[in-house]
């Protein structure tokens, strides 16, 4: 994977669509890029899958690892608890300059929420998010998780939404450190068959509600 950041240019950022991916090197693709980027720099989203892993925040309790069995931990930098990602799970990474998008911590969160909420009401599917615990959520089940980190100015990790992927290693954790905190994915809820089609619908959303286009 090539993490070297690009000049600045108008417009969106770049979008990236880095298929199925492994957790730990993408990790340190963000930490490169975030660190050797400039106030020239031009934002990047990164559209992908990870491989079935574990990744607890920085202030992950392991008490929320029930029984991890055959899949692997990941004590990674982003904040949040413990979440898993895997096959059939889109996985969005906002590599944003938030000081130059004027963006806070919250708004990136709030942004991230509001982009599943408006693509799954464009499917017929009410979502909504909770202040008290970031995601976003349909009829008390979890849709989508989200966890950034921010390092100079600069945003890094992001959102995992449920598409189509297997739910069963979630009853091995404690979702986001909620003790059977129920799970849900998209195919379930709308004729959205697999992970690129999920990439393409939430794109234009997603730049709309992080201000990084003015119409949709």
């Amino acid at each position: 994977m090539n993490a070297a950041p690009r000049p600045a240019t108008a417009g969106p950022p770049l979008i990236r669509h880095l298929g199925r991916v492994d957790y730990v090197a993408t990790w340190q693709a963000m930490q490169q890029f975030t660190a050797t980027r400039t106030p020239d720099t031009a934002d990047e989203v990164w559209f992908l899958e990870h491989p079935p892993v574990f990744t607890l925040g920085m202030a992950g309790k392991s008490e929320h690892l029930l029984a991890p069995g055959d899949i692997s931990v990941v004590h990674a930098d982003r904040g949040g608890q413990v979440t898993y990602h895997g096959p059939g799970q889109l996985v969005v990474y906002t590599l944003i300059d938030l000081r130059r998008a004027g963006l806070g911590v919250r708004d990136l969160v709030t942004g991230l929420e509001h982009a599943v909420i408006r693509y799954a009401a464009q499917l017929g599917v009410t979502a909504a998010a909770r202040r008290e615990a970031p995601g976003v959520y349909v009829d008390g089940r979890k849709l989508a998780s989200v966890g950034i980190r921010v390092r100079r100015g600069a945003s890094y990790h992001g959102l995992a939404l449920n598409v189509n992927l297997d739910l069963e290693p979630f009853s091995r954790i404690n979702p986001c450190g909620f003790a059977g905190l129920p799970m849900t994915r998209l195919s379930d809820l709308a004729p959205v068959a697999d992970v690129d089609t999920a990439a393409a619908g939430l794109h234009p959303h997603l730049l709309h509600t992080l201000g990084l286009v003015t119409v949709l």
